[in-house]
């Protein structure tokens, strides 16, 4: 008799261990559904938000408006659970910068846990109105977390209105949509393979074939989005990827994954993608920036005095190819010091390029810019009569700072 309960009980353990796991996940995703509530734009952020108030730096994403305002925007908060997205402006083409005008924090007490707002982009559209994205997420990453736009359209007014995020997906983008040649807009989105983050492991496992470096595409000037297809990359690291339409209708996503840089392509338009392979383009575990800037070349900026070498998280570089990324020219230093990443940039009218960085998140926080040309990517230094480096965009100024 003791043998057959032993055996019962045995049978019973797996069952009820089962239902317990069910409902732990059960009870996460409810608080998850915390994070689909629309987050209030802060469009008056001071004093509360103002330099004293904040202690990090990580930069998001950099734009130029029509009529030449440079908007920028970083996390503040922490890479944590306490992140917040913080914008600032420049009307002198980066020589100086606002306090802040734009606070995007969705913390509330509230809420059973943080809820943060980490990874996103500046983009200012064909049409002239600038796009915020943003992710809003319980913790660091639930399982499902959300890509969400808010609009300006109305970027260089003294008084510029936002529109209501509207939530685009699940997910997070951190790069700019690209325009295609057909018109539409292509906009990256990755939904983390490893799903939820922490006590959210398990989370939304009915995301699970959906998750991968997805796009998804615009026909209608961005007023709805739909995913057109995914890559999957072996050991993503968040995928960060982008893409550029190359000059034979294919398309070229790099991402960014625990062994570096690794690409794939589409034929189609981006519903399928080809076995990913690694780029001969060498690069630390961190965001780089691709895109085709007005001249037709690609424009690179990665970590390295090289294409095929790099030193980690040091000498920000700038690189240009005339042949859709077969070949690489260049070189010019952005900034050789330590602790430099997360690079995105845009280009002016007049030609001259833009690159927004962080230095020393935890510590300096600084947010820095770099304005150039070709011509100084070229010659390897600058040239042209403009160019500077090392702006200062942004440091926190908090008393924890010291």
């Amino acid at each position: 008799m003791k043998y057959l309960l032993a055996a019962c009980l045995l049978a019973i353990l797996p069952v009820a261990a089962q239902a317990d796991e069910s409902e732990r996940i059960s009870q996460l995703e409810k608080i998850a559904d915390h994070a689909l509530v629309p987050p209030t734009l802060n469009t008056s952020p001071l004093p509360d938000y103002d330099y004293d108030q904040l202690d990090y730096g990580m930069t998001i994403g950099i734009d130029r408006t029509p009529n030449g305002r440079l908007w920028a925007c970083w996390v503040a908060g922490g890479d944590s659970p306490k992140a917040f997205f913080v914008l600032a402006t420049s009307d002198d083409d980066g020589e100086s910068w606002s306090k802040p005008r734009l606070v995007v924090d969705s913390h509330s007490p509230e809420l059973p846990m943080d809820r943060s707002i980490l990874v996103g982009n500046l983009w200012t559209d064909p049409l002239g109105r600038l796009w915020l994205f943003f992710d809003q997420s319980m913790q660091m990453f639930d399982g499902r977390g959300g890509v969400w736009a808010t609009v300006c359209d109305n970027p260089d007014a003294d008084a510029p209105h936002w529109s209501e995020p509207l939530r685009i997906w699940h997910g997070v983008t951190l790069n700019k949509p690209t325009v295609l040649s057909n018109g539409e807009w292509m906009l990256p989105i990755s939904l983390d393979e490893r799903g939820g983050l922490h006590e959210f492991s398990g989370c939304f496992q009915e995301l699970d074939t959906l998750r991968g470096a997805n796009v998804f595409v615009s026909q209608d000037q961005g007023q709805t989005w739909t995913r057109r297809g995914m890559a999957n990359f072996p050991k993503p690291d968040w995928h960060e990827h982008m893409i550029v339409e190359r000059q034979d209708g294919s398309l070229w996503m790099l991402a960014r994954t625990t062994k570096g840089i690794m690409e794939s392509t589409s034929t189609d338009m981006g519903r399928t993608w080809s076995t990913p392979t690694e780029s001969a383009i060498k690069h630390p575990v961190a965001r780089f920036h691709l895109r085709r800037i007005a001249s037709g070349r690609l424009l690179l900026i990665k970590h390295g005095d090289s294409i095929g070498s790099h030193a980690g998280r040091v000498q920000l570089s700038a690189w240009l190819s005339s042949d859709d990324g077969r070949t690489w020219n260049g070189g010019l230093v952005l900034d050789e010091r330590k602790g430099i990443s997360y690079p995105d940039g845009c280009q002016a009218p007049d030609g001259y390029l833009y690159i927004s960085y962080d230095r020393n998140r935890a510590t300096d926080g600084e947010i820095l810019l770099a304005r150039f040309t070709e011509q100084d990517i070229l010659a390897k230094k600058l040239v042209s009569p403009k160019s500077k480096l090392k702006l200062l965009i942004s440091r926190p100024q908090a008393k924890s700072k010291k």
